[in-house]
């Protein structure tokens, strides 16, 4: 048995969140790298294959967060984790197996289905087991399992299906995510609660946590709907061009999907993970005397990101390129330690699970339900227009969305002073 109380135990957590966090977008965004194989393979067109990338596995993702998130404040954070690790790897694995356009949306649902329970009991987890003074820094170490995800997924995607094929990919990250789960479980518990006063006032006082409870909470916060349609607007884009930019690149330059795979793999390790780290870091600094800070920081990070993303998108040179989308590679998910240690704070400290939830709910509809779809879409009709530039293009209209995400920031910066709920010491 792991030894809970050792000072370093909640390193060792966070650790193993990471590493579960790293699986999470391995096995989402690993059909980005594998676009144009499965493609080929099974006769899909951009719509379609962007259908297949972003509704079926948001709606249940988001959707189902927000029970699997009670589900997980009740019984067991680390549980619930454990469990979804299992589900989503085992459908991913399938994914293998995929016939055709149906079959493969079928088990794409599956994922989301597995994911819903991870990344918000994850966040309740970090809050347990660190103070607010370092909290939004624990985050953003714990968000670098995106780019390294991503990462490992565009190399690892690429390497197995030029090696062997698309199919054999599915199964290899499936089934080490389905290994990895027996070692969270014995590793990771969830801290254990103070004691509750006898008194049967006092016992009485604390409410039960429930959707309706939660939801009304913050629903009731001009904060909370900022903030969420501000990091919808800029999952949008950044789910989407995720995506896309692999088969992208593969058009425009000519690269085979190992060269693809590299390109994006150094970006992602280089800038992603440096970006999501500083977030953190710079919202612990300069939140502790202004609370507005929190959404402050992204705005200013998505201001940046879409000029630097379209530069990036329209240049001709390889190299220039590399250069220019590591700016906003870095800068596009810096909001994730921030925006997400806020949302913890508009609500008591009990309901830290079904806050990140709802909160996740409205982002991941927004952004993964809609990003990757859309942007297929735009390219299918810029198709007569535009040729074979026309994902491209598409993808260009699509970081227009972190302008928008910029401006909602800003406007959250009041409300969210107003709306924080400072802890109990």
């Amino acid at each position: 048995m792991i030894d809970r109380e050792r000072p370093g135990y909640p390193r060792l957590v966070l650790a193993m969140l990471l590493l579960v966090y790293a699986f999470n977008f391995l096995d989402r965004q690993i059909l980005g790298i594998l676009a144009k194989p499965i493609q080929a393979e099974l006769n899909l067109n951009d719509a379609q294959f962007g259908l297949i990338g972003g509704p079926p596995f948001a709606i249940l993702y988001s959707v189902l967060g927000v029970p699997f998130a009670l589900l997980a404040d009740r019984v067991g954070k680390a549980r619930v984790i454990a469990a979804a690790l299992i589900v989503w790897s085992g459908f991913t694995a399938l994914c293998g197996l995929a016939g055709g356009f149906w079959s493969l949306f079928a088990y794409r649902m599956g994922v989301g289905v597995g994911e819903a329970g991870g990344v918000a009991p994850s966040y309740a987890l970090i809050a347990d087991y660190y103070p607010i003074e370092r909290r939004a820094r624990a985050l953003g170490i714990y968000s670098m399992g995106i780019p390294i995800g991503l990462a490992v997924g565009v190399l690892a995607g690429a390497y197995i299906a030029t090696l062997v094929n698309w199919r054999v990919a599915f199964f290899t990250v499936g089934i080490a995510g389905i290994v990895i789960a027996p070692f969270f479980l014995w590793i990771v518990h969830d801290r254990a609660k103070p004691p509750v006063p006898v008194a049967p006032v006092a016992a009485s006082a604390a409410p039960r946590v429930t959707l309706w409870t939660v939801f009304s909470i913050l629903a009731a916060k001009p904060a909370f709907w900022l903030m969420a349609f501000a990091a919808g607007c800029s999952s949008l884009a950044g789910y989407g061009l995720a995506l896309w930019v692999p088969k992208i690149l593969m058009t425009r330059f000519d690269w085979s999907l190992i060269t693809a795979g590299q390109f994006m793999g150094s970006l992602l390790l280089t800038g992603g993970a440096g970006g999501v780290f500083l977030g953190g870091v710079l919202a612990d600094r300069l939140g502790r005397a202004d609370r507005g800070w929190y959404p402050r920081l992204p705005a200013i990070a998505w201001l940046i990101t879409a000029p630097t993303f379209m530069l990036g998108l329209i240049t001709p040179s390889p190299v220039l390129a590399w250069f220019c989308l590591l700016i906003p590679n870095a800068l596009n998910i810096l909001w994730l330690g921030p925006l997400n240690t806020a949302v913890q704070h508009l609500a008591p400290p009990q309901m830290r699970a079904s806050a990140s939830a709802t909160f996740l709910l409205i982002n991941n509809l927004v952004g993964l339900g809609v990003g990757p779809w859309l942007l297929g879409t735009m390219s299918v009709a810029l198709k007569a227009q535009y040729g074979a530039d026309s994902l491209r293009y598409a993808a260009i209209i699509g970081a227009g969305f972190y302008l928008v995400a910029a401006v909602l920031g800003v406007l959250a910066v009041r409300a969210v002073r107003r709306g924080w709920i400072e802890e109990a010491v």
